[in-house]
C-alpha cells in the first residue's frame, strides 16, 4: 500500500475572509466558509454565532455593540453580490434592508445611525434612522483598497477620505455623532449639551506622493493618520489645522502597511504590516522616559550638518513581532503541549487596544492574525506589572517568544569575555523594546472554535 501521495491531516485548515475590531475595540467579527460570529476581545468569548448558507461573506461590520451588522459578499461564492451591502438583524436573525450599487462595494465604515460606503472612486454617506436616506457624495481619486476612517465618539464629526489627486485626504464633516442612550430610564441628571460647532477651514491635506495604504483617525476626530504605499513613514495630522504633528519611521525597505490604530487617549499609536512586526510609538511623553521614541545617534548634528532627513526619524519605542510558523510550534510546545501544523508562514493581522483586564488601567494590545491566533500583549514599561499580575490570576503567561529565541541562541553560541558582556548587554537592551506576550489563543484548537 502506497501512501506516499496521499495528505493526512487531522483538522482542517483555517480559511477567515474577514477579521476587524469595531471602533472601541470591545467585540471583533470573524467571516469563515461557516458563516460569521461576533465575539467579546477581552476576556476573550463568544457572544454570538449566525451560520450563512449559499456563499460566502468579506465584509463583515458591526454597528459598535448593537444588534446591527453590515455584510457584504465575496470570496469565490458569494453569499449576497459584491455591489450590495445587507443589513443584517441579529436579533430577528434576518437580513432588513440592502443598498445596491452599480459597481462593487470596496469598503464600509459606520458610526451611530451613519454608514460610509466606499467604492472605486466615490464614497457615499446614509443616515440610517427609522428609514434609510442618502446623505452625500464625495468622488476620491482611485480607491481599489476602500479606505475611509470615521470619528465615533459623541459629537464627533469627521470623516476622511482619500482626494481627488494621489496621495491627497478629504476631511469631510458630517453632523454631530450622537451619545449612546444609555440602558433603563432616563438618569436624573441631564447629559451634558454638546459642544457649539466649529469652523472647520482645512478640507484637504497634502499627505503624501504615492497612493494611500490606510487611513485612521481616534474617536475624537482630532487627528489623523495616513501611510502610503512605500510602507516606510507614518504621518499623524491636525485635523483642525491641517498641519503635519509628527513623522514616524517604520522602517527603511518598502513594506505594506496593513493598519494603524491610535490609543483611546490618543498618547501612542501601533503600526503593522506584512513584515509581521507591531511597531508602538509615543505621541506623548506623560507615561514616563521609558515610553520615548528612539532616534538615530547622529540627531543631535542635525542641527549642525546637513545630515539627510533619515538621521532625523523617530523610530518606535516598542515592537512584537508575530511568530512565524516555526516559533508557533515552539510556542505551543510549551504552552499546550503540543505542535501546531496548520499554522502559516505568513500572518496578516489587525490589531486594536484595549485596557488591561487586571488592573484596568494600564493600555494592552490585542493582535488577530488571519490564520487564526489571538494575542493579548502588554507594552514594555508595563510589562511585569501585568505579567505578574496575569501570573498570580492563573492566567495563560506566555512570556516573550523572542526572548525564548535568544535564550536558544545563547545556549547553542556562547560567548567569553568582553565580548559576552556586550552581548548580554545588547540582548537587555532588546528584550526591553519587547512587547511581552500575556496570553495566546488559537481558534479551532485550545477554546473548540471553527
Amino acid at each position: 500500500m502506497n501512501l506516499a501521495r496521499h495528505s493526512i491531516s487531522a483538522t482542517k485548515p483555517l480559511l477567515l475572509y474577514d477579521l476587524r475590531l469595531d471602533a472601541g475595540s470591545n467585540i471583533f467579527t470573524l467571516s469563515s466558509p461557516n458563516g460569521f460570529t461576533v465575539y467579546r476581545t477581552c476576556p476573550l468569548e463568544l457572544v454570538r454565532k449566525r451560520e450563512v448558507r449559499g456563499g460566502t461573506l468579506s465584509m463583515v461590520v458591526p454597528m459598535h455593540v448593537s444588534s446591527l451588522l453590515f455584510l457584504v459578499g465575496g470570496g469565490r461564492s458569494p453569499r449576497y453580490p459584491p455591489n450590495k451591502v445587507m443589513f443584517w438583524d441579529d436579533v430577528l436573525a434576518r437580513e432588513v434592508a440592502e443598498l445596491e450599487f452599480r459597481e462593487k462595494v470596496r469598503g464600509l465604515a459606520c458610526r451611530r445611525g451613519w454608514l460610509a460606503v466606499a467604492l472605486r472612486r466615490r464614497v457615499v454617506v446614509f443616515e440610517i434612522g427609522v428609514s434609510i436616506s442618502r446623505y452625500g457624495e464625495w468622488d476620491t481619486c482611485d480607491n481599489p483598497r476602500g479606505l475611509l476612517a470615521i470619528a465615533t465618539e459623541a459629537y464627533a464629526t469627521l470623516l476622511a477620505v482619500p482626494g481627488r489627486q494621489i496621495g491627497h485626504v478629504q476631511l469631510i464633516h458630517l453632523p454631530p455623532c450622537r451619545p449612546p442612550e444609555p440602558p433603563g430610564p432616563p438618569p436624573p441628571i441631564p447629559p451634558r449639551r454638546p459642544p457649539p460647532p466649529k469652523q472647520h477651514t482645512h478640507s484637504v491635506i497634502v499627505a503624501h506622493n504615492t497612493a494611500l495604504s490606510t487611513l485612521a483617525v481616534p474617536p475624537s476626530g482630532k487627528l489623523l493618520a495616513t501611510t502610503s504605499l512605500r510602507g516606510t513613514l507614518v504621518r499623524v495630522w491636525d485635523t483642525a489645522t491641517g498641519k503635519q504633528l509628527r513623522e514616524l519611521r517604520r522602517g527603511t525597505d518598502q513594506a505594506e502597511i496593513y493598519g494603524v490604530a491610535f490609543r483611546p487617549d490618543e498618547a501612542e499609536i501601533c503600526v503593522w504590516s506584512d513584515k509581521g512586526t507591531v511597531h508602538v510609538f509615543a505621541l506623548t511623553v506623560r507615561d514616563g522616559p521609558s515610553c520615548v521614541n528612539r532616534h538615530s545617534s547622529l540627531s543631535s548634528l542635525t542641527s549642525y550638518i546637513p545630515l539627510p532627513k533619515y538621521f532625523e526619524s523617530e523610530w518606535s519605542y516598542a515592537q512584537f513581532r508575530i511568530p512565524a510558523q516555526s516559533a508557533h510550534i515552539s510556542l505551543t510546545q510549551a504552552t499546550a503541549g503540543r505542535p501546531d501544523p496548520d499554522m502559516a508562514e505568513e500572518e496578516k493581522c489587525t490589531v486594536g487596544w484595549i485596557t488591561s483586564p487586571e488592573t484596568a488601567t494600564e493600555h494592552q494590545l490585542i493582535a488577530l492574525t488571519y490564520s487564526g491566533g489571538w494575542y493579548r500583549l502588554a507594552l514594555p514599561h508595563s510589562a511585569s506589572t501585568t505579567a505578574a499580575v496575569a501570573h498570580a490570576a492563573g492566567g495563560r503567561s506566555a512570556g516573550s517568544v523572542k526572548s525564548a529565541q535568544m535564550q536558544r541562541q545563547e545556549r547553542a553560541s556562547p560567548r567569553k569575555g568582553k565580548g559576552k558582556a556586550s552581548g548580554v548587554e545588547e540582548r537587555k537592551e532588546s528584550q526591553s523594546r519587547d512587547c511581552v506576550l500575556l496570553e495566546y489563543r488559537r481558534f479551532g484548537s485550545w477554546d473548540g472554535w471553527t
